[in-house]
């Protein structure tokens, strides 16, 4: 399989030309030009390269090995992951008190799709350990803030979020973990919990596990939950570490990939855990990481994707097979490189108009997180909570989608191991299925964040893509032919709330039925605005003529052979859940 590249040139493209970073005015964005971005991108793309690329394979063929509850870590890791905590890639975007450096989660963002595109699995370490740094800077105390902020920025100690048990994975109100009041205000956790993705390592001096649990006086559901924070060892208040906590890992799953991530199951046996935030409290705290989470997995989503797609162009442009039907491209040699096949044209532009479309609308929601959390905008938050299950949902099912037509790109050869494009097929998997499944994120893309507020968001969004084309209606650039398209998508989607807005409350399975329908009907219009956005950044760009005709060409692609899709998600969700439901559970 080719090398992997980092997208350097697209992703300054997009951060400068398209959401022009150097003119907004909030903490951390001071000095963002496009050389200090790029200083920073290119040797995040030299890491990802260099050091993180080449370990793929190795923690996908070696995996991670549990014996006498000590997790080993595929070869090589740990020398990476040193160069990755040392080189202060772990704090990108943590306070400078805590050693980190204030940038921007935008940058965090643009900063960790090479690692995840170069080794998914590796990244997820560090990726994890920041979520539990933005749960404890939220809604720790004093002591809290003190002791953990500055470790899990640099990644001395790691974190984790140990939410899933063995019968409960989305239903949390299903939690029989226990949280055991002590004298001296700590709890003793019991219960056992799965899933749990970095759970045991050797990577670091300390794991740091924010635990779901119920506390008593809390009652039955959700409502009872707290969230409490339980190390792998025990520190003091200089965090020198003392005692083994009672947690262990009891099990290092056997997936189908991610082998370099040690998905662990985690035996908590009267450990000792303290309370984060407040008692019976815990949903909301949880929910503090859940935006930024989904988001890294909707990136997750197009960034192995982009692997494979680097890998399936390379392998077009190389591979003779066949002649072009229009006449030979390569008559000195016995066949033309597959790149001249539409259908393998065809292949290629799906994924490259996704990818691409894909990562400008995760930075668009990286920067909407800044927005909201360091300028403390509404209508910033708004939309980041309608966008997010989007961006989650849709881009990780394309994603996948987008991977495997990489694959098929190779044919038989990339159905074989020595390609790579098995693992990253494999790895891809799981984006659709963690941090809430696909099928969820449009339950609650339908079911709460539709009719938020009265729809606020919702309708706000549409008024702004209302607005973007009315602006450019008479625009006779050679570029701005991409509006009526829109329009039609923005038509099927607005036709489809109504609908829910009519059939929801009197015939609620209807709405559920479509739920899924309406999750890809939104992620197309999204991505067909944000193609939009990027056509109108080529034509003002200063980047040169093939940059800006390949931005384009691309953008009519996108929104002449995939944003019609709408109107089939459209059809489908007006057919109601009488298809749906009409057969008896017992008949399948």
């Amino acid at each position: 399989m080719t090398a992997y590249a980092a997208p350097i040139r697209d992703q300054l493209f997009i951060l400068h030309d398209l959401l022009r970073i150097e003119t907004i005015d909030l903490p951390g964005f001071a000095g963002l030009d496009r050389d200090f971005t790029a200083a920073i991108l290119g040797e995040a793309g030299r890491l990802a390269a260099e050091v993180l690329a080449p370990l793929n394979p190795v923690g996908d063929r070696g995996g991670c090995v549990l014996k006498d509850g000590v997790v080993t870590t595929p070869a090589g890791f740990r020398e990476a992951f040193r160069q990755m905590r040392e080189g202060g890639w772990t704090a990108i975007d943590c306070r400078e008190e805590d050693g980190g450096q204030g940038l921007p989660h935008l940058i965090h963002t643009a900063v960790q799709e090479p690692f995840v595109s170069a080794n998914m699995a590796f990244d997820m370490y560090q990726g994890l350990t920041h979520g539990a740094y933005s749960a404890i800077l939220r809604h720790g105390d004093a002591a809290q803030k003190a002791l953990y902020l500055p470790r899990l920025a640099s990644c001395e100690w790691t974190g984790t979020m140990n939410l899933t048990e063995p019968q409960c994975g989305t239903d949390l109100g299903l939690i029989r973990t226990r949280a055991e009041p002590q004298a001296d205000g700590s709890y003793r956790i019991t219960g056992q919990k799965i899933f749990i993705s970095a759970g045991e390592h050797d990577l670091a001096d300390n794991i740091i596990h924010l635990v779901l649990a119920r506390a008593p006086g809390g009652g039955e559901g959700t409502r009872g939950l707290s969230l409490f924070i339980v190390p792998k060892y025990l520190a003091d208040a200089d965090g020198r570490l003392g005692a083994r906590n009672a947690v262990t890992a009891s099990k290092v799953e056997h997936k189908m990939g991610i082998h370099g991530n040690a998905t662990c199951v985690m035996d908590y046996d009267g450990a000792t855990g303290f309370l984060l935030g407040p008692l019976h409290k815990g949903m909301a705290a949880m929910f503090t990481m859940m935006n930024e989470a989904r988001l890294g997995v909707g990136l997750q989503g197009y960034a192995v994707a982009e692997t494979a797609w680097q890998a399936a162009r390379a392998y077009a442009q190389e591979r003779l097979q066949g002649r072009a039907v229009t006449g030979a491209r390569n008559p000195d040699g016995p066949a033309d490189p597959l790149i001249v096949h539409p259908d393998v044209r065809r292949l290629l532009m799906d994924q490259k108009s996704f990818v691409e479309g894909a990562r400008a609308l995760t930075y668009r929601g990286a920067l909407l997180i800044d927005r909201a959390t360091r300028g403390g905008d509404a209508g910033a938050e708004a939309l980041l909570s309608l966008l997010i299950p989007v961006i989650k949902g849709f881009l990780t099912d394309k994603g996948f989608e987008m991977t495997v037509a990489a694959q098929q790109v190779f044919g038989g050869h990339g159905y074989i191991e020595e390609t790579g494009l098995s693992q990253l097929v494999r790895d891809a998997r799981i984006a659709m299925i963690y941090e809430g499944t696909n099928g969820v994120q449009a339950l609650d893309l339908v079911g709460r964040k539709l009719p938020q507020d009265g729809g606020r968001a919702f309708t706000a969004y549409l008024k702004e893509v209302r607005d973007l084309i009315a602006a450019h209606a008479d625009d006779a650039r050679p570029g701005a032919d991409f509006f009526a398209p829109l329009s039609r998508g923005l038509d099927d989607l607005q036709a489809a709330a109504m609908y829910f807005l009519e059939h929801g409350t009197r015939d609620p399975e209807a709405a559920l039925a479509g739920a899924g329908d309406f999750l890809h009907l939104t992620g197309h219009v999204v991505l067909g605005d944000t193609w939009a956005r990027l056509a109108l950044a080529a034509l003002e760009s200063g980047e040169d003529e093939g940059f800006r005709e390949a931005k384009l060409a691309t953008a009519r692609y996108y929104l002449s052979r995939h944003l019609p899709a709408t109107a089939l998600h459209l059809a489908r969700i007006r057919a109601g859940a009488g298809a749906v439901m009409a057969l008896p559970a017992g008949a399948f």
